[in-house]
Formats: structure tokens, C-alpha cells, sequence
């Protein structure tokens, strides 16, 4: 299964490349496929690759339903 999870750009160097910031990580992202995406912008990470600029709504929405998951997932591992 792949996933993108969303990220708040950083910064942007001179070849395109982000620092983009997901769940406290900093990640580097190329936005070869979003060269609109500007800092202070969401996107979708994918592999490296931003692929879509989200709204901050989206972007909220999505870290929740993600974090909503991990939380299930860490009560599935718990011993009952």
C-alpha cells in the first residue's frame, strides 16, 4: 500500500527542493510536479515528490484522520 501524507513547506532551495515539515520531521521534497507550491504552502508527499498543493483545511483534516489511525493501530497492539 502507498500513502502520501500531507507537509507545510519551509523552505525552497534554488533547484526546487523543499524542506517540508510532516508530523515534526523535516523531509526534503522535490516540487518538480508543483512548481506553483511556495513556502508556507501544504502539499502531498509522495516518494519525494510533492504532488499536490492542499488547502490548510485538507491538509488539517488528513493529519487528523492519520493520527486518528496511529491511535487505533496502537490500541490494536496493546495486549487486552
Amino acid at each position: 500500500m502507498c500513502l502520501a501524507v500531507p507537509g507545510l513547506i519551509e523552505s525552497i532551495d534554488s533547484q526546487n527542493i523543499a524542506q517540508v515539515s510532516v508530523g515534526g520531521v523535516t523531509l526534503k521534497a522535490s516540487l518538480a510536479l508543483v512548481p506553483e507550491a511556495k513556502v508556507g504552502d501544504y502539499v502531498l508527499i509522495h516518494v519525494g515528490y510533492a504532488i499536490q498543493v492542499l488547502s490548510p483545511e485538507d491538509a488539517r483534516e488528513t493529519l487528523e484522520l492519520l493520527q486518528e489511525i496511529e491511535k487505533k493501530a496502537d490500541l490494536k497492539d496493546t495486549p487486552q
